[in-house]
């Protein structure tokens, strides 16, 4: 069994800053104003354009990001309903095979870091569901059937593209100290690099501040989505 961090993978070229020029551009018909666009002016235009709640000129745009986290955390990602997912499909990945390993990943949950005791009964539940699944695969069950035993850390990848106004609507939800820990563990991280390079549109959105900075997930701006993981 491996056990992995969570991380979150983005492609450098979506957060290029030409995304707010061209949102300025749409915005700007609504009143008209294409003759007042100024070389430096897109963020400025834009802050206010969503300071106001004018966010449907923001849909125009989109960002596509690669979530490798646990299945139970997914289950929350995909409620989000304006979004495209494509997700790895345990009804026909057969983990049993040798791309796989012959053995399953499974996401480590940070809470249990420090509490050995229960960190011990997560990590031998996850084994065992491991030994379960691989006994029904040999015994003659399907990929599909014998997911009934996974447990809710397997790994899970799934790329995820929200337009500008979602991915504003995703972060207010999942950065609150009300969502999920291990939500919180990917999407703050993911709030704060947005914030870094296109700020006006997500500088205003808060988050959960306390949550521990050491048990961020990784963030890795890459060429390839899809390289492998």
């Amino acid at each position: 069994m491996i056990i992995r961090q969570p991380e979150v993978r983005v492609p450098e070229e979506e957060l290029n800053p030409a995304l707010l020029r061209r949102l300025e551009r749409c915005a700007r018909v609504c009143y008209k104003s294409e003759d007042r666009m100024q070389e430096d002016g897109a963020g400025k235009f834009l802050l206010s354009i969503v300071e106001r709640g004018h966010e449907s000129v923001i849909e125009h745009e989109k960002i596509t990001v690669l979530f490798i986290i646990d299945r139970g955390v997914s289950h929350e990602l995909v409620r989000h309903r304006i979004g495209a997912y494509s997700q790895e499909s345990t009804r026909y990945c057969n983990y049993s095979q040798n791309k796989f390993g012959g053995e399953i990943a499974v996401i480590e949950p940070y809470f249990f870091l420090d509490r050995d005791n229960l960190y011990r009964i997560w990590e031998e539940s996850c084994r065992v569901a491991e030994q379960n699944y691989l006994a029904l695969l040999e015994s003659g069950a399907s990929p599909q059937e014998a997911r009934a035993v996974l447990p809710n850390s397997l790994k899970t990848e799934i790329a995820v593209t929200f337009d500008i106004r979602e991915w504003r609507h995703f972060f207010r939800l999942r950065c609150s100290p009300a969502a999920h820990p291990q939500m919180r563990q990917v999407a703050i991280p993911l709030l704060l690099l947005f914030q870094e390079h296109l700020g006006p549109l997500f500088n205003g959105i808060e988050y959960d501040q306390t949550f521990p900075r050491k048990h961020y997930a990784r963030m890795i701006l890459c060429d390839d989505l899809f390289q492998p993981v």
